[in-house]
């Protein structure tokens, strides 16, 4: 059984000018330990496909299987379960400006353990020396540059050490060195936390 199963989803905006296909009838399963890519040109519906992916928003048609079991007809608390098992890096890092980059890596772990402090920041340090941040865990989002950002959203989606990971444009943004690190990163992520 695959990890993750997408059939037959669709999807589509109604606007002034008709009926646009956002998503159509995509499929494709994933087994854990492998890497898939979702290329497209801007606006073919990548992150909307993403958003039902990842229980966002609901398709219109289709199913999302996590393990087997349909996403979307789970019982809410088993939902928020199954969402939790998945880390998500979203195109702009989506750091909270507010707390410093250990407190938004940390975030997960505050928010779904009972870890002790003193353990969640030993954890988050790690993580943050696995990206190459460790040195800026007390700055904030304001005072790192977009690469930084786009690394401390990763640390943050592999905190909890999820067996899925889903990047939405992880190298949108960056200059060519920068995509290059960031696109290395991802694979060593892949060799940190094998099958």
């Amino acid at each position: 059984m695959s990890l993750l199963e997408v059939k037959d989803l669709k999807t589509y905006f109604y606007t002034d000018a008709g009926c646009a296909k956002a998503v159509d009838g995509v499929s494709f399963s994933l087994d854990k330990g492998k890497v898939l890519g979702i290329v497209g040109e801007s606006g073919c519906g990548k992150s909307t496909l993403l958003r039902h992916v990842i229980g966002l928003s609901r398709p219109m048609q289709g199913h999302i299987l996590y393990g087997g079991q349909d996403l979307f007809a789970l019982p809410e608390r088993q939902f928020r379960r199954v969402r939790r098992r998945f880390g998500v890096l979203f195109q702009d890092g989506a750091l909270l400006g507010s707390l410093t980059l250990a407190e938004n890596v940390g975030l997960p772990l505050h928010e779904h353990t009972r870890l002790p402090k003193a353990t969640i920041r030993s954890t988050v340090l790690r993580i943050l020396d696995l990206v190459g941040l460790a040195e800026f865990a007390d700055y904030y989002p304001n005072e790192l540059s977009g690469g930084m950002k786009k690394r401390g959203g990763l640390a943050r989606a592999i905190v909890t050490e999820p067996p899925l990971l889903f990047c939405d444009e992880p190298t949108s943004g960056l200059d060519p060195i920068n995509s290059a690190q960031m696109d290395q990163l991802l694979l060593d992520m892949r060799k940190a936390y094998p099958e």
